[in-house]
Order: C-alpha cells, then structure tokens, then sequence
C-alpha cells in the first residue's frame, strides 16, 4: 500500500500549508484535504506542483507502508 507523506514533508521543510499554496498555486483547500484525508487522491499535476515547491521528486511524495499494520 502506498500513502502519500506530504505532512511530514512539510514538518521537515518548515513550510506550513498556507506558504505551500502560495509556493505551488495549489488550493489551501486541497493541500489539506491530501494532508488530512488519506483517501483522497490528488491529480499527478497536483503532485508535480508541490513537488517542485518543495523541490523533491514527486516520488519523493509517497511512502509504501504495510497494509497489515495501518501508520
């Protein structure tokens, strides 16, 4: 299973979900709907935005975990 890690991303980075909208011009809205809801699933754009304003890969974004043991 794979699950995207973009609050930790921004933990690590400093960056809060405001500054991140700003930097990707992405919605406040969608940035944290990804960071709080794990069923939703953004477009591959939207993960290219936030990407590049974090300056991370996009696979970068993503994390395998295992789906036995729910993070």
């Amino acid at each position: 299973m794979v699950r995207l890690r973009l609050k930790e991303l921004l933990q690590e980075k400093k960056v809060s979900m405001g500054k991140l909208s700003r930097m990707s011009d992405v919605s406040y809205s969608t940035i944290a709907r990804i960071c709080n809801d794990e069923r939703y699933s953004p477009t591959l754009i939207i993960l290219e935005r936030i990407a590049k304003a974090l300056d991370v890969k996009v696979t970068d974004l993503f994390e395998e975990t295992d789906p036995q043991n729910k993070p």
